[in-house]
This record gives C-alpha cells, structure tokens and sequence, in this order.
C-alpha cells in the first residue's frame, strides 16, 4: 500500500517508522489520491489530521461524494476485497494505515476502529435525511453548520471544499449551490467574502433553515 500511495500522489512524506509492523504513517498534501475505487483493499486508513473526502462514482458518470471525514475518523473497510469508494485529501493531511489483519489480532485497535465506524454511520444516516427531504437551500445551509461548530459562530469559515465538490455531496448541481449561496446571502444569513470563506451572521435562523433548532 505505500508503494500505490507514492506512486499515485508524488505528493507526501514518511513519518518516522511505528514500532507497530502493521502501522504506517502517512503525510499528504491538499487535492492528493489516497486510495482509488476498486484498488486492492489490504489496509484500513485513519485520518490524524486534515481532511479527507470518500467519493464514488455512478453508473451515469457523476461523481458522488460519500463522506466528509476529519481527525479521528475511519476509513477503507470493504466488505469484498476491493475499496468501494475513492479517497482524496480536501486540505493537508497526516493519515495512519493499519493491515486489514491487525484488526483480527489486536482487539483494543478493533474496538477503537469499530466506535469510530459508529460515530460515522450516525453522521451518514444524517446525510441520508439531508438529500431524501430537504430542499436545496435547506442542504447548503445543513453543509454550512456542520463545518461550524458552536464554539466558532460568527467567525470566518473556510471551505476547503470547491462549489462542484459541495453539489456532489449535496446531490446537487453546480447552478443550484450558487444560487443556494446567493440566496444566503441576500437573506442576510452569511456572508460571502470570498468563494472558499463564508460569514453566517444569524445562526439561529440557518439552524432553524435547516431544521436543526
């Protein structure tokens, strides 16, 4: 698995070597392939830090982005012997790799892992509701308060997720995303100050919008 990360990303550094023979350390950087769809699936990911997006891609040729992950989360568990979805770096990211079998072997790692798997299936059955009932605007403001959390409202948030890339996880077009921001903004709920920073100025009401109160 190092060697197919070096070979398809050119893009990363060695941590120091684990004393675990099972654990690799990896470092990437922004917009980096981890692991495409249908590659071999002989180890499972960890994001320490960054941030990572799962993505598939459907019979008709879009893309589909799965799963928003950052520290702490989990992925690359396959049920056959191929990765379902392709992974790619959104910002810089330090990943640790763990052999498929070391699960088998260490308990204390499995337990850990599993929790995390968890906590993730909660946030994809959100996702879930997201693109089966809510409008578009709705979506847009959902995506923005999940990237806020409550201890930073009212300060800049930077997307590192490009407009396509967010309508590809919303189950949105392009059009429709920027017309959700514009509508945003003329409603006085964010501010757009730059195409990757937003500003929500009236938390209470995205969070009604998006039928969080």
């Amino acid at each position: 698995m190092r060697q197919i990360i070096e070979e398809r990303t050119g893009s990363h550094s060695r941590h120091p070597a684990s004393s675990e023979p099972h654990i690799a350390h990896m470092r990437f950087t922004a917009h980096a392939t981890v692991l495409h769809e249908g590659d071999p699936a002989r180890r499972i990911m960890e994001v320490v830090e960054g941030a990572v997006m799962l993505t598939k891609l459907l019979p008709d040729g879009r893309r589909q982005v799965v799963e928003l992950l950052g520290p702490g989360d989990v992925f690359g568990l396959a049920a056959c012997d191929v990765y379902a979805c392709s992974a790619e770096t959104l910002t810089a990211a330090i990943i640790t790799t763990h052999e498929r079998g070391a699960l088998d072997r260490d308990p204390t790692l499995a337990a850990r892992l599993l929790r995390r798997f968890e906590a993730q299936l909660c946030a994809m059955h959100s996702h879930a509701l997201v693109l089966g009932r809510m409008s578009a605007l709705e979506r847009v403001a959902f995506f923005l308060l999940r990237l806020t959390p409550e201890s930073v409202v009212g300060s800049t948030l930077h997307l590192s997720m490009t407009r396509q890339e967010i309508a590809d996880f919303l189950g949105l077009t392009l059009e429709t995303v920027s017309r959700a921001f514009s509508e945003l903004k003329r409603r006085g709920l964010v501010a757009l100050l730059r195409a990757d920073e937003v500003k929500i100025h009236d938390h209470g009401s995205m969070r009604r919008l998006a039928g969080a109160a």
